[in-house]
């Protein structure tokens, strides 16, 4: 701990410094990336404004800007193939120029002289998709605010991109002006409105450009063609009344042609110098990222010899205690608990001597104190586990012997008793004692079962023999005979079949637990009813226990199966004794082997029902050789195909749960 705070502090130190660098470094090329869309976005702007000052002049009725529109018509779609990567500029596209094909139709078939309203609609067009493209700016503010060089550059282009839209802007208002030769509408006041932002945005322009630029923009309107289209826009200024003009478009348009190149040419050196500035902060971030990388491997190469070397005293007889703990849990525990559980009366032999530690031990036990302690005590923890799974052991043996043997002892009582009432009955006449004797020999058998239940939950109970091979009718009625209401049990068709004698008395008993289990939760003026039919498409046989009482939810139901699938001895101690049925109808079915399985569906109209599915190998052939099953009445077709349909969902289930 000593040393361990000291040099987290440090590594945490270096990597915050190495992160941010890698930060200003992802900056500066995210910069120098956006940097390059943008100047791409204004070549694209560019040439827009080109058509939109020309597709004005066309409309006015200057019939010679139709050559030069169509190569500025293809210029524009070759910029705008340009943009497609780019999902910024092309959602900006998709929305606002999706109408340009539409404009560029309408244009050419517009007789000359067409209205004013039509050339402000194809103006404002142009107009909002430049506008849309200008307010694009991807460049990242965290990389300007870092240099204020950067920053100052990259406002100056966005100024420098304002004012050129309102120079081009100007230059397609009054070219179709001009060409029409009066002001119409709103064009007067679109034309001052385009000077003002002009003015403002190029007065902005000054204050943060370098002084390179400014002078170049001094030049670019000193030259003879600006001053031209200075007396131009004087002259339009002073008609504002809708006098005539007296202009002529194509000068107007090369004068302002060459004003606009020449911004644009200002636009590109400005943009030249953002990119060269953000290179250069891109390049200078790598090597500061490099330095600070090399100095954080030395560091970490400092502080991992430092930590070697505090750390070997402490790595032998840590290694040493960590292998004896694995060897303890995952060999030597697992091993000598599952002898115990084996034998526990026997368990004394399998505990190994407390203070006879093995070579691992020994050599933890040579290091430092506390780790001798740590070795001592994981040594007192194993005899202790050792000690509690042996009393464990024989705590559940002692239990289950005690439920052998006494459900040996009522088995034996209850087959005697069996025996004398069945001598009572072939002696006694009176059909009144007669009859009570029937309700005893009754209240006997029901005692048979529970006892063989409890055999059958001890893992003890030899099946009852039987030789020979019983009629499903027969084991139905078997297991009616085994429960208390048997009154109430109503068999409603069981169509012949022979189940073989090794398997005839746990079929009985797993269909006593499911009858009786019908008959307690269903109220007592209902019947629960036995069907039994052959599955010829599965080759099984099926026994189904319907009632109509409260029935389960799909919760308990699952947890049901739960219960009829898992047969170990870890369920029987787990489950709470209102469920020992459960236990006994899945031990029970596991005992006859793979593929008797026990369902539980809704009853149709409220209730539960039960289904067992024997296979084929449980039954036996048919007295009759060259009888064929008969084909299922109309109850037991709807209950097969609901069966079948329930079955498919609780696979279906199943399968989720262990994917899950």
């Amino acid at each position: 701990m000593v040393i361990t705070v000291p040099i987290c502090l440090l590594l945490s130190v270096a990597g915050l410094a190495v992160h941010g660098r890698a930060e200003a470094l992802g900056d500066a090329r995210t910069t120098r990336a956006e940097v390059g869309l943008s100047l791409r976005v204004q070549a694209l702007v560019h040439q827009l404004q080109r058509e939109r000052g020309l597709t004005n002049g066309l409309l006015g009725g200057e019939e010679r800007f139709r050559k030069p529109l169509a190569a500025t018509r293809r210029q524009v779609d070759t910029a705008l193939r340009g943009m497609r990567p780019e999902r910024a500029v092309e959602d900006v596209i998709q929305r606002h120029l999706r109408r340009l094909a539409a404009i560029r139709a309408a244009a050419d078939r517009a007789t000359v002289g067409t209205d004013a309203a039509a050339r402000t609609a194809t103006l404002t067009f142009y107009t909002a998709a430049v506008d849309a493209l200008n307010a694009v700016d991807p460049v990242a503010a965290t990389a300007a605010r870092a240099d204020r060089q950067l920053g100052d550059g990259l406002a100056a282009l966005r100024e420098l991109a304002a004012a050129k839209e309102s120079v081009a802007l100007e230059r397609g208002l009054l070219n179709g002006v001009f060409a029409e030769g009066a002001f119409r509408g709103r064009e007067y006041l679109a034309f001052t409105e385009a000077r003002a932002t002009r003015i403002t945005a190029l007065a902005r322009f000054r204050e943060v450009a370098s002084a390179p630029r400014r002078a170049a923009l001094k030049n670019v309107f000193g030259t003879e063609e600006a001053q031209l289209a200075t007396t131009y826009e004087n002259q339009a200024e002073g008609a504002a009344d809708g006098s005539a003009l007296r202009a002529d478009p194509g000068v107007w348009w090369d004068a302002m042609t060459v004003l606009v190149d020449d911004l644009y040419a200002v636009q590109q050196a400005v943009g030249d110098e953002v990119r060269g500035r953000a290179d250069r902060l891109s390049h200078d971030a790598e090597l500061a990222l490099g330095a600070y990388l090399v100095a954080g491997a030395l560091m970490a190469a400092l502080v991992a010899g430092l930590a070697a070397f505090a750390s070997r005293s402490l790595t032998r007889p840590l290694g040493a205690l960590a292998e004896a703990a694995h060897d303890v849990a995952r060999h030597r525990l697992p091993a000598t608990v599952a002898r115990i559980q084996r034998s526990p009366q026997e368990h004394e032999e399998f505990l190994p001597p407390a203070d006879a530690p093995d070579a691992r031990e020994a050599r933890a036990l040579a290091g430092a104190a506390e780790i001798a302690e740590v070795a001592a005590s994981l040594r007192q923890v194993e005899q202790t586990a050792l000690h509690l799974a042996a009393q464990q052991a024989g705590l559940r043996r002692n239990t289950t012997e005690s439920l052998a043997n006494l459900g040996r002892r009522n088995q034996n009582l209850v087959r005697r008793q069996l025996s004398l009432i069945t001598r009572l009955e072939r002696q006694e006449l009176d059909p009144d004692a007669l009859a009570g004797l029937f309700e005893l020999d009754h209240l006997a058998t029901r005692m048979r079962r529970n006892a063989e239940s409890l055999l059958v939950l001890a893992g003890q109970n030899p099946p009852r023999p039987s030789a020979a091979s019983a009629d499903g009718l027969e084991v139905v009625q078997s297991a009616v005979a085994e429960v208390e209401q048997y009154r109430r049990v109503r068999i409603a068709a069981v169509e012949p079949v022979r189940v073989r004698g090794h398997a005839v008395a746990d079929v009985a008993h797993l269909l006593a637990e499911l009858i009786e289990n019908g008959l307690n939760f269903s109220p007592p003026t209902e019947p629960v009813e036995v069907h039994g039919w052959y599955d010829t498409e599965d080759d099984t046989y099926c026994f189904a226990v319907v009632d109509h009482g409260i029935g389960m939810s799909e919760a308990d139901k699952e947890r049901a199966g739960a219960r009829f699938r898992d047969a170990g001895e870890e369920a029987l101690l787990a489950a709470p004794t209102r469920f020992l049925g459960h236990l006994v109808v899945g031990r029970l079915a596991h005992r006859l082997g793979e593929g008797a399985q026990v369902h539980l569906f809704d009853t149709t109209g409220g209730g539960l029902s039960a289904l067992l599915a024997l296979p084929g190998r449980l039954l036996a052939p048919a007295q009759n050789s060259s009888a064929t099953p008969p084909p299922a009445r109309p109850a037991v077709s709807s209950l097969l195909n609901g069966f079948r349909a329930g079955v498919a969902r609780a696979e279906a289930r199943s399968t989720q749960g262990v994917s899950s």
